[in-house]
């Protein structure tokens, strides 16, 4: 029997069943996973990354990764709050880390305004050319009318509310 805590939420499921368009480097680099990362996986990954063996992935539920091998997750922070409610994180290969929209709905809007984790986590600083995906609009439309903001004001909050993320995640590193 397959384990319930592997099936993505119905809207993050249907947002990431579309491709998205790369573009030679100016697209969006992300590669969705149709589950969550299985836990035993996702703790074998996070005592990779940050070279402590004694942690376990189960802050983390791991959903897709971008070409080079990064991360996106969302980072069960908020106690008795469930998935949908819990910040999304990036958590790249050459150690870059950010916290990317702060729920499930906010994330919609970020991938409408065609953005994904690893560029919204290295925003601005990036060479991205974003273009607005129609599809994924009219996805965010129905699942987060009520939380629409542009890519840069969603990753904005995500940061104010989440100041310390990257602080947090380095004293976790050996």
């Amino acid at each position: 029997m397959e384990d319930d805590r592997r099936g993505l939420p119905a809207p993050l499921a249907e947002a990431h069943a579309g491709d998205f368009d790369y573009r030679d480097g100016a697209g969006v680099d992300f590669e969705p996973y149709t589950e969550f990362l299985d836990p035993d996986e996702t703790t074998d990954w996070w005592r990779s990354w940050t070279g402590n063996a004694e942690l376990d992935g189960a802050g983390f539920r791991v959903f897709g990764q971008d070409g080079t091998g990064g991360l996106a997750a969302f980072w069960l922070v908020r106690a008795d709050e469930p998935i949908e409610r819990q910040p999304v994180v990036f958590l790249g290969s050459e150690g870059e880390t950010g916290v990317v929209a702060q729920n499930l709905g906010s994330y919609l809007w970020l991938l409408a305004d065609g953005f994904g984790p690893w560029e919204a986590a290295q925003y601005p600083e990036h060479e991205h050319e974003p273009q607005p995906d129609s599809r994924l609009t009219e996805i965010a439309q129905r699942f987060a009318s009520d939380r629409r903001r542009s890519a840069g004001e969603v990753i904005a909050a995500a940061r104010a509310e989440f100041p310390d993320f990257d602080t947090q995640i380095d004293a976790l590193c050996r």
